[in-house]
């Protein structure tokens, strides 16, 4: 009895050390929820849109005008924002040069991102990414002289990766947080693919990158107005999935189920959570059909990474030149782009890196089996990671967009679901913090090997 007693009141600890942990976390995901301004957004933008023009070939002498003044701009705002949190940020500029292509880049050009680093307390060399772009263009992709204000594509992305280090540098999370400026993505994604590098050749932990591209019209060339809905592109499966994981899919799943995937399952969840009158609409494809963003390059390293962006695209104000034909106007300019709109946006990506950067390390080496029985087993290792306090699992129907179901199993490695057919669902497992954060989750790669 006094055994039986003894595990009650441990189980009974442990419940209560999670709900505690819940209202924790969800305390500061509800801060950050609203912490966003507006008016710090049409701030920014109109101060990108002011320096004329931002292509990637523009002027980089002048202090006023092309890509050389504003990235000298976005990496002061990213000084005075560290400045307010005790020198929180690690604030420099990561560039290559780019030899001309005779089609894009027609000279020689030197790329240069600007990069923000909220150094984790507990894993600095693991991070969650939040990019925008710097450059912009007008119809002629080689044309760098012409005004070029890109207030949507892409100074909405970029004003959100400002506020929303604004915002998190208020926080200490146990991950790191990268806020990037990327260049040279109307010339081919060259900066996203010399940030994308140097992480490969520095061993970067990534969680996952949100690329936002486009993230402040609510004017669609389809007619529609819609400031309630967002769109997260996803890839189906990793770069870096071997032919021997491509083979066992067709027999035990997760052809739809990738890391991207899951991430951007996260973000479609933490906005249900979190938001008021805004879904995220999950699409499954890189990106839009025949084009790319700067998720791409980091996707091609094998990373995890999404493209967050508007629903509704108009195409009369991207990629244009400043002009009035039959009376329609084209031209990215700021008039269409509505500013609390981009600062919803920006609170979702806030939320996803607060409640990622703050989670504990997943569970590694899933795996699964099941058939041919009426209960589904799961066993994974231990991450080593002391702020684990249990793990919970996760399953829904296989043609369920989102996960359904889920079951938090306590501290252990190994765990059956009994009366639940393997055949019928897809499952998952999940960390969870002693601050109530969750990883993100992971689908089994492997069966459980016979007598383990």
């Amino acid at each position: 009895m006094k055994i039986i007693k003894n595990i009650i009141l441990t189980v009974t600890f442990l419940l209560s050390v999670v709900a505690f942990s819940q209202s924790k976390i969800d305390k500061i995901l509800t801060e950050i929820s609203t912490a966003t301004s507006p008016k710090n957004m049409e701030k920014d933008i109109q101060k990108l849109v002011d320096f004329g023009t931002r292509h990637t070939l523009s002027d980089t002498v002048s202090n006023t005008r092309g890509i050389g003044a504003a990235r000298r701009w976005i990496k002061s705002e990213f000084e005075a924002i560290s400045k307010e949190c005790n020198n929180c940020l690690e604030v420099s500029y990561l560039g290559d040069l780019v030899k001309a292509d005779g089609r894009r880049i027609i000279r020689d050009t030197r790329v240069v991102n600007v990069v923000a680093i909220q150094r984790g307390t507990k894993y600095p060399n693991r991070y969650v990414i939040m990019s925008g772009d710097i450059d912009s263009r007008v119809s002629d992709n080689n044309d760098f002289t012409s005004n070029s204000p890109g207030a949507n594509d892409n100074a909405t992305g970029l004003a959100g990766t400002l506020e929303a280090a604004r915002v998190l540098s208020n926080y200490k999370f146990s991950s790191s947080i990268i806020y990037v400026g990327l260049s040279g993505e109307e010339q081919g994604l060259y900066g996203g693919k010399i940030m994308a590098k140097h992480a490969k050749e520095n061993n970067w932990d990534i969680i996952g990158v949100l690329n936002n591209d486009m993230i402040g019209n609510i004017h669609g060339i389809d007619g529609v107005i819609d400031n309630s809905t967002f769109r997260v592109f996803s890839e189906a499966i990793s770069m870096s999935t071997t032919d021997r994981e491509k083979a066992s899919m067709r027999f035990y799943g997760g052809e739809i189920d990738g890391p991207s995937r899951q991430l951007a399952r996260h973000i479609d969840k933490i906005t249900d959570d979190y938001m008021t009158n805004l879904d995220a609409i999950m699409i499954y494809r890189l990106d839009r059909f025949g084009r790319g963003g700067h998720h791409r390059p980091f996707n091609d390293e094998g990373f995890t990474g999404v493209r967050i962006m508007e629903t509704h695209e108009n195409y009369n104000r991207q990629h244009q030149d400043i002009r009035e034909e039959n009376g329609i106007k084209y031209g990215d300019v700021i008039e269409g782009v509505n500013f609390e709109y981009a600062a919803k946006l920006t609170a979702v990506n806030s939320l996803t890196m607060a409640s990622l950067a703050a989670a504990p390390l997943e569970p590694k080496n899933l795996m699964i089996a099941g058939a041919v029985k009426p209960s589904t087993r799961l066993k994974w290792e231990n991450p080593n990671d002391d702020n684990i306090v249990g793990y919970k699992i996760y399953w829904r129907n296989t043609t369920s967009p989102q996960w359904e179901f889920s079951r938090f199993v306590g501290n252990v490695t190994d765990y059956t679901l009994k009366n639940i057919v393997i055949d019928n669902y897809l499952f998952g497992v999940a960390s969870i913090g002693k601050n109530g954060a969750e990883s993100l989750i992971q689908f089994p790669r492997k069966q459980i090997p016979r007598g383990m």
